[in-house]
């Protein structure tokens, strides 16, 4: 009976040693505070600038009534936690050292501080923003994370490095430039929610990290929205990509995820790029105005894709290989915008099956330069021979089941705005903030 009640005494306990500490600028007095600080304390920093790095090595809270800024002039991490139940709210860190080998950033929780709150802060100008380097349970909530913008984009940080993190939880925050958003390493259990990047290389880029989730993401104008590499049994629901360049979802070795309800849209040379990934279910999302809908490709077997829809890209489905791949589910197929079908049982359903592709596009896939020959008679007839006697196509993706509308999956109207401001980055001749002509910045 001792042993369960012990937790419960231990906490109702705590306040009765708990402080609550006004600290002043001034040389040395937050890191004379900490080392003072009895577990629980609650530092509050007043308006004004403190001199970093600074560790905080017992259960404290840091926080600000004021305008407080912490200062690392350059010198490695600004704030390092090394203990358990840390939590930082409400401050500005800012010029953290620029070592990438040392990951030096503006917060980082090392291995063996565990359930760290890092919430309501502006971290600017820092190498990384908040490195969660093994502590687990960490909470990154509601932060302002500015990057760097250096010339070379990898040697810039990220917004958030996780590495061996399990059970991190990395949400509503707003960041933008520097490298990648999030970047995850060998970790698992994490949730990145609600999150807005711009600027950025990845949105969101996950290595070797399993069992986790990627949802209500916003990335805008990115080079890549979210890459999903080399990890299983992730759920990556209901993210907005627009105007990222490359991908806004790619999936590379990548097994037994859920991908559903997001939204592809605009400026996007693919969509949903899926390279050696198997077993995936992909399903009511909404693919648009990308230059290919998917690319499919490198044997990737067993997907499901079902309730998707394929609107206005110009390519709408790559699938190298000569196997016959059935894209429905349960009699329930995908939206097809460039597929002139006909409904007359009024099921929802199109009368006819439909082919995304046909034998001229894998010609033009592996020889380019047949472009040329897009609109002879010869092509025309190749194309009208398929069409009248099927048996002559190769294999490719089938939906026997087209729906007869689209999924819609709406955008809130700040983020359309964000959206209509970068219209166009990605047109010819222009790459991203580098300066094109200095080709050391490539």
């Amino acid at each position: 009976m001792l042993n369960r009640l012990l937790p419960v005494l231990l906490l109702l306990a705590a306040p009765l040693w708990a402080a609550e500490v006004q600290i002043m600028p001034g040389d040395g007095t937050l890191r004379n505070a900490i080392a003072g600080a009895s577990p629980g304390d609650v530092l509050v920093l007043a308006g004004g600038v403190y001199a970093g790095p600074v560790t905080i090595d017992r259960p404290l809270t840091l926080t600000s009534s004021a305008e407080a800024v912490l200062d690392g002039e350059g010198k490695g991490t600004v704030i390092t936690i090394t203990a358990d139940d840390v939590a930082v709210r409400g401050i500005t860190v800012r010029n953290s050292g620029r070592e990438n080998a040392n990951i030096d950033s503006g917060i980082k929780i090392v291995k063996g501080a565990d359930r760290a709150l890092v919430e309501g802060n502006l971290l600017d100008g820092n190498l990384h923003g908040v490195d969660v380097h093994g502590g687990h349970d960490a909470v990154v909530r509601g932060n302002t994370i500015v990057g760097l913008r250096l010339d070379r984009m990898n040697d810039r940080g990220n917004g958030v490095y996780v590495w061996n993190a399990p059970g991190a939880v990395i949400e509503d925050n707003d960041i933008r430039y520097g490298r990648d958003g999030i970047f995850s390493n060998t970790s698992t259990r994490d949730i990145f929610r609600n999150n807005r990047f711009r600027d950025l290389r990845f949105a969101i880029h996950y290595m070797y990290t399993h069992d986790s989730e990627v949802s209500g993401n916003v990335s805008v104008a990115n080079h890549l929205g979210y890459a999903i590499m080399y990890s299983n049994n992730v759920r990556v629901t209901e993210n907005l990509s627009l105007g990222d360049r490359e991908h806004g979802i790619m999936l590379n070795y990548a097994n037994n995820a859920d991908v559903s309800g997001n939204l592809v849209r605009g400026g996007t040379r693919k969509c949903l790029f899926i390279y050696n990934a198997h077993k995936n279910l992909i399903y009511d999302n909404r693919f648009e105005g990308c230059g290919i809908g998917i690319h499919f490709t490198a044997g990737s077997e067993r997907n499901v894709l079902t309730g998707n829809a394929f609107v206005g890209n110009r390519e709408q489905v790559k699938y190298v290989g000569t196997r016959h791949v059935e894209w429905s589910f349960e009699g329930r197929g995908n939206h097809w915008s460039d597929h002139p079908a006909f409904d007359l049982d009024g099921d929802g359903t199109a009368d006819t099956v439909f082919r995304p592709n046909d034998l001229m596009d894998h010609i033009l896939w592996s020889q380019p330069a047949a472009a040329l020959l897009t609109g002879s008679p010869a092509v025309q007839l190749v194309r009208w021979s398929q069409k009248s006697f099927p048996a002559t196509l190769p294999g490719g993706v089938l939906d026997s089941h087209p729906l007869m509308t689209a999924t819609v999956i709406p955008v809130p109207p700040a983020i359309e705005a964000m959206e209509a401001e970068v219209a166009g980055r990605w047109a010819e001749g222009k790459n991203d903030d580098i300066d094109a002509e200095n080709l050391g910045t490539h």
